[in-house]
C-alpha cells in the first residue's frame, strides 16, 4: 500500500515499544519511512501529565510533530486490573516507582493478588495512539483498543516486555510473553490499535479522500 505521506515519526525513545510499532506498521506500509525520536538529536519526550491515555499520547505526538516537522504518532498504554480497581492503569510505567524494574513490579502485583481466585483476576491492556500532522495543519486523531485477559498466578514466557509475563490469555492458554512476536501483534492492544490507525491511513492517504 503506497501512502501520500513519506515519513512517520514514532514519538518514543523506548526501543522495545518502537520496535513493535515499526514492525507492525512496516509490514502493512513497506514504502513508508518510519523513524523514532532516536533519529532526531535532542528530540524532547515531554512529561506525561495527562489525565488519561489519550491525553498523554496526544502530548507526545504533538511535541514530536512540532519538533520534527513530520507526521507523528505516540501511544500510551496501561494494565488495568479489576481487583485493584483499575490499577496500575495510567501509572503502569510508574507503578512502584519509575526506577523499579518490571520483574519487581510484577512481583508486587502478584503479592497483592496472592489470595485472589481465578474468577476475580480479570484484567485488560488498554492502548491509545495519537496521530498528529506537522505544522499544526489539522487536528490530532486518537485511536483506542483493548486486549482482555487475566492476571496469571506466576510469570511465564520470555517474549514481549513490561507486564506481558503475567497477562494470561484464556482463549490461547498462555501469557502474552509466551507468544511469538507475530502472534502477539495479531491479538495485542497495540496490534489492534495500530490496525485501526492503519485503516485510517489507508482511507486518508491513498487518494481516496482528502484529510
Amino acid at each position: 500500500m503506497t501512502l501520500l505521506i513519506n515519513t512517520l515519526v514514532i514519538a518514543t525513545h523506548n526501543r522495545k515499544k518502537a520496535g513493535e510499532m515499526v514492525t507492525i506498521l512496516g509490514a502493512r506500509f513497506p514504502g513508508l519511512e518510519l523513524k523514532t525520536l532516536a533519529d532526531y538529536a535532542n528530540a524532547p519526550e515531554p512529561e506525561e501529565t495527562g489525565a488519561d491515555y489519550a491525553s498523554n499520547a496526544t502530548i507526545k505526538s504533538e511535541s514530536a510533530a512540532a519538533f520534527t516537522g513530520q507526521w507523528s504518532l505516540a501511544d500510551d498504554a496501561g494494565l488495568e486490573i479489576d481487583f485493584l480497581e483499575g490499577a496500575p492503569g495510567l501509572y503502569s510505567k510508574r507503578f512502584g516507582g519509575e526506577d523499579m524494574p518490571f520483574p519487581e513490579k510484577i512481583a508486587k502485583i502478584l503479592n497483592l493478588m496472592s489470595e485472589v481466585d481465578t474468577v476475580n483476576r480479570t484484567a485488560r491492556f488498554r492502548c491509545c495512539v495519537a496521530l498528529t500532522p506537522p505544522d499544526a495543519a489539522g487536528p490530532t486523531h486518537v485511536f483506542t483498543a483493548t486486549c482482555e485477559g487475566r492476571i496469571a498466578e506466576e510469570p511465564s514466557g520470555a517474549g514481549g516486555f513490561g507486564y506481558d509475563p503475567i497477562f494470561y490469555l484464556p482463549e490461547l492458554g498462555c501469557t502474552m510473553a509466551d507468544l511469538t512476536a507475530e502472534q502477539k501483534h495479531q491479538i495485542s492492544h497495540r496490534g489492534k490499535v495500530l490496525s485501526l490507525l492503519g485503516d485510517y491511513l489507508e482511507a486518508t492517504f491513498t487518494g481516496r479522500r482528502n484529510v
